[in-house]
């Protein structure tokens, strides 16, 4: 039985074969943004209010060739960043993106993610993304991440999901198969792959996922590597998901796409169903929401060490109090028509896009109202669709 040094050789060696994720290292700021890796976007998702400070330290644990890194350097301007990662030649492109992006704030160390206890000091913001279903012992690296938040902190993390994933699971095991006493040869566990998947029909049902979903970027090899030929790859369903998250000692914000986990939308047609589940805890009806619509290739969630003020702005009074301005991550603004978080069109109505202008003036949210034709529960609907952040009085 391979030990967990072994696999955790196994997992530096591929990715020094193939460096991952392996975009484009450009000369300039990464185009766009990700709302979750942006610390006033995400903040304002996890507890429905602008942060105090944006002075804070973020860990991006398990970097790879530091996409994210460049990120989260270039989303959150007052940061100090350090990034992490097991394999040696990810590390040096992170670097050498970083580098040429002139993203100057962050410090990088070869270094696993058991190990993250010899960074120095607590960070406000821990940045884990596909890396703890990669190690032999997840639980443990979960663990060792949690040590390491500071309280009022926040970790965003992404992981497998089983369901999305069962013909990449097929793959994966056809291709060990084949490569026989080759496996942990890289190069040709990807060479077999392509040979299988230029040889099955049209219409088997693995190709078919295959062109589907991730067809485009597994044209390039590191992508495909790292899909089928990953020696070290835990998938996960609701059930044991929670229970890694038990593990951290965390308390669990919410999903980051939470339409996603609106069960209205599978069950909205049959009420009585909809009664009987609210019967059911939350993590149940998340594992109902799962088998109803097995597409989940992952999860991707934030938990927070407590202390954490939530905000739910249901008070009138507190929230005619509130400062508002637009959320960083929607782009095409001052226009009606936008792309919000998620770069989903978005149209505003003439009263929201007149709110939105007058909220760049510092005025309260009572303030603007009295000058602009849109209600409370309007504010409240903007904020709730992430183009709003608001700060409390005081």
């Amino acid at each position: 039985m391979d030990t967990a040094a072994n696999i955790g050789a196994a997992v530096q060696r591929l990715y020094d074969t193939y460096p991952f994720p392996p975009e484009t290292l450009l000369d300039e700021p990464p185009p766009g943004y990700n709302w979750r890796w942006n610390w006033l976007a995400a903040y304002g998702f996890c507890t429905g209010r602008k942060p105090q400070t944006e002075a804070i330290r973020i860990l991006d644990a398990g970097c790879g060739t530091g996409v994210g890194t460049d990120y989260l350097v270039h989303l959150n301007p007052q940061a100090q960043v350090t990034a992490i990662d097991l394999s040696g030649g990810a590390l040096a492109v992170a670097q050498e993106r970083c580098q040429r992006s002139g993203a100057t704030r962050v410090n990088f160390h070869h270094l696993s993610i058991y190990d993250v206890g010899l960074l120095e000091g607590e960070f406000d913001w821990i940045n884990c993304v596909g890396v703890l279903h990669h190690l032999p012992d997840p639980k443990r690296g979960i663990e060792a991440l949690a040590s390491k938040l500071a309280p009022g902190g926040l970790i965003h993390i992404f992981v497998y999901g089983e369901l999305g994933r069962w013909e990449v699971q097929l793959m994966q095991k056809a291709i060990a198969l084949l490569q026989g006493d080759k496996r942990g040869d890289y190069t040709d566990g990807v060479r077999v792959g392509r040979q299988i998947f230029a040889s099955l029909p049209e219409n088997n049902r693995i190709v078919k996922r295959e062109k589907e979903r991730w067809g485009l970027e597994n044209q390039r090899d590191a992508n495909f590597a790292d899909m089928y030929v990953h020696p070290q790859e835990v998938d996960y369903n609701i059930d044991t998901l929670f229970e890694l998250i038990d593990c951290s000692g965390l308390e669990f914000v919410g999903f980051s796409n939470p339409d996603y986990w609106n069960l209205e939308r599978l069950l909205g047609k049959a009420p009585e169903l909809l009664s009987r589940a609210e019967n059911l805890s939350p993590r149940e009806r998340y594992r109902l929401i799962e088998l109803l619509d097995p597409e989940v290739t992952h999860y991707e969630f934030f938990l927070y060490r407590p202390p954490l003020e939530r905000h739910s702005w249901l008070d009138d009074e507190l929230l005619k109090a509130a400062v508002p301005e637009l959320s960083p991550c929607v782009y095409g603004w001052p226009s009606q028509d936008l792309l919000d978080y998620n770069y989903q069109p978005l149209h505003l109505s003439d009263a929201e896009f007149e709110f939105l202008k007058a909220a760049t003036a510092g005025n309260t949210v009572g303030e603007i109202l009295a000058q602009v034709n849109l209600d409370l529960d309007g504010v409240r609907q903007l904020q709730k669709r992430q183009i709003l952040l608001l700060t409390p009085k005081g």
